[in-house]
């Protein structure tokens, strides 16, 4: 059973707001970097990836009050309702009837902006410890409502593509978000490569410049890779999976934003890469790999890339993490 679940089942409905405090006030979590979309599923896929990772500690404190630190200087909001980690965290006190609040320190290693998730390692990282201290008295589904208003903070928009992979680890349908039904998917053992352009792409930004209208035609090819993508991770079918990594409405427009995209997914196929495209917003691009060789294979191609464009990037050849936000200490 997953961590954040020990305390209640996930039954979608709010837990008891009486306070069960562990012995240990303080908790240590690595919150997972994520890849949203999944090329065709725009705000309703997302997937969880072993690294990189933020290290967060959280203590319990007797008054109603959120402080957050930055633990390497990196430039985080101080007022807890501008932070990504934050503002979940008073979301999640506002709902207890007694003085608690938390204390945050951020080890900041998924660099904002990047795409992989960095607003949502803060946010999911920040209420499972927080759920942890208070002992698990919140579901997962509770746990991602309150998550969802650090991206809200971040991008101006209240998604779960990122949070819920997060959480609950592997792979996530998101199928609705009013109500919150999220529907965990069998993860295959895939390799994911990722390479990071030291460029920023801010979600509210790429998504100011998305179409408001898509064509009939295109909306049905869509659904159709979505529904594709996610029979292929149940049925453990990587050529369905490959076929479907395709997206018709999205990556179009936003691959302008990310020098050298179009080459790095057209020779990563070539090298052997199922597929991929542009993981959240960008600038990061994910590929994923049935074999480690061949995803190695696929960093050393986005590394010849980008050396050749003359753009510094980061790269990670990781898998998928199956179980999220993972708690390191008591």
């Amino acid at each position: 059973m997953n961590h954040n679940q020990e305390g209640l089942q996930d039954t979608g409905r709010t837990a008891s707001n009486k306070l069960m405090v562990e012995t240990s006030k303080t908790v240590k979590v690595l919150a997972p970097a994520t890849v949203a979309n999944l090329v065709c599923g725009f705000d309703v896929l997302g997937m969880c990836l072993e690294d990189p990772n933020d290290l967060m500690e959280v203590r319990l404190l007797d008054e109603k009050k959120i402080i957050i630190h930055s633990a390497d200087g990196y430039p985080l909001p101080s007022d807890p309702m501008q932070n990504t980690a934050g503002a979940p965290l008073v979301e999640m006190i506002n709902e207890l009837d007694n003085n608690t609040g938390f204390e945050v320190i951020i080890h900041k290693k998924i660099k904002p902006g990047s795409g992989i998730g960095s607003s949502a390692a803060s946010a999911a990282g920040a209420v499972v410890a927080a759920n942890h201290l208070l002992g698990n008295i919140f579901t997962n589904t509770d746990l991602v409502r309150f998550a969802m208003f650090g991206e809200k903070v971040a991008s101006g928009v209240k998604h779960a593509d990122n949070i819920a992979p997060c959480i609950y680890g592997g792979i996530t349908l998101i199928r609705s978000i009013h109500p919150l039904d999220i529907v965990p998917i069998p993860s295959p053992d895939l390799f994911v490569t990722i390479v990071h352009p030291q460029i920023e792409v801010r979600t509210k930004d790429a998504r100011q410049i998305l179409r408001k209208e898509v064509l009939l035609k295109d909306a049905i090819r869509q659904w159709g890779n979505i529904a594709g993508l996610v029979a292929g991770f149940m049925q453990n079918d990587t050529a369905l999976i490959g076929r479907s990594l395709e997206d018709v409405i999205i990556e179009p427009v936003r691959s302008i934003l990310i020098p050298g995209f179009d080459e790095v997914k057209r020779r990563c196929k070539e090298a052997g890469a199922l597929g991929g495209g542009i993981s959240g917003s960008g600038p990061s691009i994910f590929m994923l790999s049935t074999e480690r060789e061949t995803a190695v294979r696929v960093e050393a191609v986005m590394k010849e890339i980008y050396n050749s464009i003359g753009l510094d990037y980061n790269t990670y050849v990781t898998t998928i993490n199956k179980t999220g936000v993972k708690i390191i200490n008591d």
